[in-house]
């Protein structure tokens, strides 16, 4: 299936975004706190499975490509240790991974799998997280059949569970594509907008420009910076991540 993304608009004080996906399906809706129950059947392959990486200028970063994992540090700033998987994935190991390079606004592409670990429950089973500027989490977890709710998968974590669970079994792959709209300050260095985050899940939007009012817990720190890195969670379990790329809209 084809798959566009038509650059996002992103209006002042996070009043809306929107992401046109040609994906064969999308749900567009307003985040009001009530979240739908979860789909009790596997959805499907996500409609954005392998999408490629824009090529129509020089604002689109390749972070991970399937075979070279480099640009990527441990908290300490030594290279991360995560391992290349033959099938073009990359094994969470030894530490967060965060990304050398910084960005301030921008669309991010990035597709993950859960493991299926039978034995564990809630925060245990397959954790991980995609933090925007190092800060501000988009939840990784096996949440497949469960009501959505403010730390499963989908979520911002512990500032607004997903609109909808589209999760899909564990050992399937999955996507995240997200548009993140940096804090705003004004002259005199005070806050006057905070970061807003957007989120499509396996093609379904289940975050509609939600303000994040504060660094989410186990980030870098607890700073609101212009820019910051990419970091990816290592919570202790097995999950793999695979075509990661970024665009910068600014």
């Amino acid at each position: 299936m084809n798959y566009k993304v038509i650059r996002p608009q992103i209006i002042r004080g996070c009043a809306a975004a929107i992401v046109v996906a040609t994906v064969g399906f999308a749900a567009m809706a307003q985040n009001t706190g009530q979240a739908t129950r979860p789909a009790t059947k596997d959805p499907g392959p996500s409609p954005t499975l392998w999408a490629q990486p824009p090529k129509i200028d020089e604002n689109t970063v390749v972070l991970f490509d399937g075979e070279s994992w480099t640009g990527w540090r441990k908290r300490d700033g030594t290279p991360s240790q995560w391992e290349v998987q033959a099938d073009g994935s990359v094994l969470v190991k030894g530490g967060d991974a965060i990304t050398e390079m910084e960005f301030r606004d921008c669309q991010l592409h990035v597709e993950f799998l859960c493991p299926l670990m039978a034995d564990r429950q809630g925060q245990g089973r397959a954790n991980s997280g995609v933090y925007l500027h190092g800060r501000y989490e988009v939840q990784v977890l096996d949440s497949f059949g469960l009501e959505p709710g403010p730390d499963d998968c989908g979520a911002i974590y512990s500032v607004a569970p997903p609109l909808f669970s589209v999760c899909r079994p564990p050992e399937t792959w999955q996507t995240y594509d997200i548009v993140f709209r940096a804090p705003r300050f004004g002259e005199d260095g005070q806050l006057t907008e905070p970061p807003c985050l957007t989120v499509m899940h396996n093609g379904v939007i289940i975050q509609n420009a939600v303000p994040v009012p504060h660094p989410t817990r186990a980030g870098l720190d607890n700073q609101m910076p212009q820019t910051g890195p990419l970091m990816l969670q290592d919570h202790g379990n097995p999950v793999r991540y695979r075509n990661i790329w970024l665009r910068k809209l600014n």
